[in-house]
């Protein structure tokens, strides 16, 4: 068996590559990071530590890597032939991708077996918004095996040559230590749940994934519990000056207003997707453990990075606290996140400083509808452009 992974980075090599590699696939590692595809293509294995209270370490082997920018022909041959192709890009990135998978696809021996597409990004249906892409960029009128007949769509072609599965992914992997190579050091806790359905019978054999099938609650589970409660614990992190996540954890003014957020976002989770309260209680206290771990020295200006696109309409704060809005309840926790979000300020992260740019251009209205992409009539409008004229007179006072 064999799986084609895009994105050779620390969750790359870490997460998904050390799954499938654990479920028996060969691993073909593809990135445009040359350093990074040449150290991976000169070495045999790399070690994966995850850390925490069931610590151990695993080697990774049998994998091969190529660099899609300078050997893209190479990459598209083993989609052509692989069983997998799954991608951890950062959702920005899979329009990139697209065309190189859009064209394995195409080239697929006829009868082959569908190829099973999973983008693993910390995004709400990803792997949708990468077929949509792999759609745009399929040839239907290409000469090879897998050409359509008269009148079929591109659409009509994809479905019968593969499919594409939606995720929800979870596992916190830090910034590296300097000199650790090609090793990653993780959490030891980590979840990959993937929608069930598009695969009819044909279920991927990959052990440690958890195939369900209603895959909504979980994505918005750990979006909104996982996703929220990290990048809260950033923003108020960096406000206080905390070095790393887990030292600003042991303080009780930054801890509880990371819990006050997961108090707000738990509410929901049980209103929306019933889950029982219980049960979503016990979630949130097993991810306050894993943000207070003293083994990920996690920063942060990592964990903060992206605000714009932390801050967007369906993203960890603005959709949960739009839709506690809209249910009549004001997300004050939220809100008070969404106000440290905007102190954010990294040099060395470009949002940050086109955040920061927006701030002192943009009226209040302004920015909150074009970085939230909230309606002026939508009851948490308001409340969010409150928060931006706050910061904007904070900043001028700074």
């Amino acid at each position: 068996m064999k799986a084609v992974h895009f994105g050779a980075g620390n969750i790359g090599r870490g997460f998904v590559g050390l799954i499938l590699h654990k479920a028996g696939y060969e691993v073909v590692f593809a990135d445009v990071n040359a350093e990074l595809i040449d150290a991976l293509a000169s070495t045999s294995s790399y070690r994966v530590h995850e850390v925490g209270e069931s610590a151990r370490d695993w080697t990774v082997d049998n994998y091969r890597a190529l660099n899609s920018s300078t050997h893209e022909a190479d990459v598209v041959a083993e989609v052509a032939s692989a069983d997998i192709v799954t991608t951890a890009v950062g959702p920005n990135i899979l329009r990139f991708v697209a065309p190189v998978i859009a064209a394995g696809i195409g080239r697929r021996a006829a009868g082959a077996a569908p190829l099973a597409v999973m983008a693993c990004e910390n995004a709400i249906n990803a792997t949708d918004i990468l077929r949509r892409h792999v759609e745009e960029n399929l040839d239907v009128d290409r000469d090879g095996a897998l050409d359509s007949g008269p009148g079929e769509s591109a659409g009509s072609l994809l479905q019968r040559a593969a499919v594409f599965a939606n995720t929800a992914v979870d596992r916190i992997v830090p910034n590296q230590v300097p000199g650790q190579g090609l090793d990653v050091t993780v959490e030891d806790f980590f979840e990959w749940a993937v929608e069930r359905a598009p695969f009819g019978d044909a279920v991927p054999a990959i052990a440690d994934a958890h195939f369900v099938d209603d895959l909504a609650p979980y994505i918005e589970r750990k979006l909104y519990t996982v996703n929220t409660g990290h990048a809260a614990l950033a923003y108020h992190a960096f406000v206080a000056g905390a070095e790393t996540l887990s030292a600003a954890m042991a303080r009780p003014e930054v801890a509880a207003e990371v819990r006050a957020v997961l108090e707000e976002t738990k509410a929901l989770l049980v209103a929306r997707h019933g889950f029982p309260e219980s049960m979503q209680e016990e979630y949130v206290q097993k991810n306050l453990r894993r943000f207070a771990n003293p083994h990920l020295p996690d920063t942060p200006a990592r964990v903060g990075r992206q605000p714009l696109r932390k801050l967007s309409r369906n993203e960890r704060f603005i959709g949960p606290a739009a839709e506690l809005a809209e249910r009549g309840t004001r997300p004050d926790a939220l809100l008070r996140a969404i106000g440290a979000a905007l102190r954010f300020d990294v040099p060395a992260d470009a949002e940050s400083v086109e955040l920061k740019a927006l701030l002192a251009a943009a009226t209040p209205d302004a920015f909150t509808a074009q970085v939230t992409g909230l309606d002026p009539q939508h009851p948490l409008f308001a409340a969010v452009a409150a928060v931006v004229r706050d910061a904007q007179a904070r900043s001028a006072v700074e």
